[in-house]
């Protein structure tokens, strides 16, 4: 797969690395380059990194929609899968729309089946996790110790994590904005560490504008990114877009990810976003996690595996 800058991209190129979603392979990045090694035994031997860590989103939990009338059983599968994995993930990241209409009911039961991981978890929300309160239910849940805003970081095994909150102000044609106040937080926060230190940012939309007819983009994400420039490995986890898309950029490495309840479409194919209709038998096909091996100063490298 050829990395896609978004200055010339084309329709046709994203849909290129649309295709690869659920598919199943394990993402190994040398250089800024990924190589693609099919999902299999070697995959699942691999994890001698210093550590490891899973990425989830999109549980979607209160969805009753056709596609997936059971949204808490593949959430409850996706933490199954990764409870099978080889080696013990040192966390996990949920990338947001941890519910699906921010209902106290959907907290809670999206709350009883994550404590189940038995896992430390990580969450940014998504637009379905601030309808109606501006996150405050979301934030005093799953985000204690943020900051008023809700975006925090956090170091691990010598890892730098940025979690920023990039929905609150979300328009469906225009997407995410991060805002003035979490800008300067965050040139606060990078300006410490040193350009070798791996950094690793979670957000719920895309930080490169995928589609932003549809909301598949963040507004402000070029002056983010001017902040990230100076680091030679930069991982930026997203959920939102319900499928696997990727783009390296210099040392910046952008990666969607499958959702835990049910896909979408390609980036302008039909109507708009939404649920897309898929038969039961190919649903977990395009449902999964992703696994995150952590070993400084190399890229991290990186495994999307579906459900199925």
């Amino acid at each position: 797969m050829d990395p896609i800058n978004h200055s010339n991209a084309t329709r046709r190129g994203i849909l290129k690395c649309m295709a690869w979603a659920g598919t199943g392979l394990v993402w190994s990045v040398a250089g800024g380059v990924p190589r693609a090694v099919g999902l299999g035994g070697q995959a699942m031997a691999a994890g001698t990194g210093d550590f490891t860590f899973v990425q989830i989103s999109d549980s979607h939990i209160g969805f009753k929609g056709e596609v997936n009338p059971n949204p808490g059983g593949t959430l409850q599968e996706a933490l199954d899968h990764i409870a099978k994995l080889p080696a013990k993930p040192a966390m996990l990241v949920h990338t947001g729309d941890v519910t699906h209409l921010s209902k106290p009911e959907e907290f809670d039961t999206a709350e009883q089946i994550l404590q189940g991981a038995k896992q430390d978890i990580h969450y940014v929300p998504g637009e379905h996790d601030v309808i109606g309160d501006d996150g405050k239910q979301f934030f005093s849940r799953f985000a204690k110790g943020a900051t008023e805003g809700g975006w925090y970081s956090f170091d691990q095994n010598g890892v730098h994590f940025v979690a920023l909150v990039n929905v609150l102000n979300f328009k469906p044609g225009t997407g995410g904005n991060l805002g003035a106040a979490q800008q300067e937080w965050l040139a606060k926060d990078l300006k410490d560490h040193t350009a070798s230190t791996p950094i690793v940012v979670l957000a719920h939309m895309p930080l490169w504008p995928i589609y932003p007819q549809w909301g598949w983009s963040t507004d402000d994400a070029e002056q983010a990114l001017g902040n990230l420039k100076k680091f030679g490995s930069v991982t930026i986890l997203n959920g939102h877009i319900h499928q696997v898309v990727q783009k390296v950029e210099g040392a910046v490495s952008f990666r969607t990810a499958m959702s835990t309840a049910f896909p979408q479409p390609p980036a302008g194919e039909g109507k708009g976003p939404g649920p897309m209709p898929i038969a039961a038998d190919k649903l977990r096909t395009v449902l999964g996690i992703r696994r995150i091996e952590v070993a400084p100063p190399t890229i991290p490298a990186i495994q999307d595996q579906p459900l199925a």
